[in-house]
């Protein structure tokens, strides 16, 4: 996708155009809808890590996706890809025409793309310490640094992809904010991010996802017209059953997960107990107009199968209840339904691939 392809979709007649409002609509301007339908569909990693070769998004996932009815791409992204910790305001042009391509394959094949920061200048969930200084707890001066950095990197994508109508993309703030006490110190940064996107695309569709890694509806944002993202990877024990990256603390137990489990202190988890955490708790949000979507969720392959379908099974019957889409962590790979290496399931020879059929039907259902 060349960026003058781009160029001839930005300002107001290519906003009105693609989202199919005549010209005559300008003297009576329809509000944008800042929501979400129940999209479903999977996180997309190639510009996820920032380390290593330079990874272009592949076609393929999206005929994949289309194939099987999916209509939604969320891009993790990593602004060490396109710039540096070491100089956040050098832009390596190439790589933003590869997100360039990925939001041409969105329209192409009729799949949403949500362009998120997984690591923004000053914070990761994953190796929060590698950057320069830190966005939420910091000296003032230095989380100001960092959240200029951070304003700047959004207005770069607000300005490219201005006029492509909400339909086709959103963007998705900072992936997994810190647990914090309280909200205040990530609503002063999204407040600040909404205002520097929004004054070069008043009207682009914002995700924000909850405080505390996902988990928290955050309510001092409610007045800013966005959608809320949650997370499906509780408890941890079923979900990241011997993975090394969560904390020790974030588990329930290490012995081999059943469904329902029951943790070390002897608390049986089960779908009541999923649906109190993860769906009630945001209700109050949802009752003031807020749109809620699962942004990531999944269970890594060292998971029994039968208990991860299980538990899969509880949570996307909840969510569709809720009324609520999701995207899956990860198409292809450890979580994902294409090539997890699991040791414990009879793949089927899918375009050169190993599917999990047994788990893709499951997700297709719901």
């Amino acid at each position: 996708m060349k960026r003058r392809d781009f160029i001839k979709t930005s300002g107001v007649v290519g906003a009105l155009s693609l989202s199919g409002i005549g010209i005559s609509a300008l003297a009576n301007p329809v509000k944008p809808d800042l929501s979400f339908p129940r999209y479903r569909g999977f996180n997309l990693l190639q510009k996820f890590g920032g380390w290593g070769p330079r990874r272009k998004f592949e076609e393929e996932d999206f005929e994949i996706m289309a194939e099987w009815g999916f209509d939604f791409a969320r891009i993790p992204m990593s602004y060490w890809t396109w710039a540096s910790k070491d100089d956040w305001y050098t832009i390596d042009e190439e790589v933003l025409k590869d997100i360039d391509e990925v939001v041409e394959f969105g329209k192409q094949y009729n799949i949403h793309i949500n362009l998120n920061m997984h690591r923004i200048p000053g914070y990761c969930i994953n190796g929060r310490d590698q950057e320069p200084v830190d966005l939420f707890e910091d000296t003032p001066e230095n989380m100001q640094k960092a959240l200029d950095a951070a304003i700047f990197h959004w207005k770069l994508f607000a300005k490219r992809y201005k006029g492509i109508p909400n339909s086709r993309l959103s963007f998705d703030l900072i992936n997994e904010p810190p647990h914090l006490k309280e909200e205040t110190p990530y609503v002063r940064v999204v407040k600040a991010l909404v205002k520097a996107i929004r004054e070069e695309d008043p009207e682009r569709l914002i995700v924000a996802d909850g405080k505390d890694v996902g988990r928290t509806p955050v309510y001092g944002i409610v007045d800013l017209g966005l959608v809320q993202s949650t997370r499906g990877y509780d408890p941890m024990s079923v979900s990241h059953y011997e993975a090394s990256w969560p904390p020790r603390d974030s588990f329930q137990t290490f012995n081999v997960p059943t469904w329902p489990l029951t943790g070390d202190d002897g608390k049986i988890w089960d779908k009541a107990v999923l649906k109190a955490l993860l769906i009630d708790t945001w209700q109050p949000l949802v009752d003031k107009g807020v749109s809620v979507h699962v942004g990531e969720w999944g269970c890594y392959n060292k998971t029994p199968h039968d208990v991860a379908l299980k538990w899969m099974e509880d949570l996307l019957s909840l969510w569709k209840d809720a009324g609520w889409g999701q995207a899956m962590w990860n198409l292809k790979g450890d979580f994902g339904v294409l090539n997890s290496q699991r040791a414990d399931v009879k793949y089927e020879k899918y375009k050169g691939h190993k599917l999990d059929r047994k788990m893709l039907e499951l997700v297709k259902a719901y």
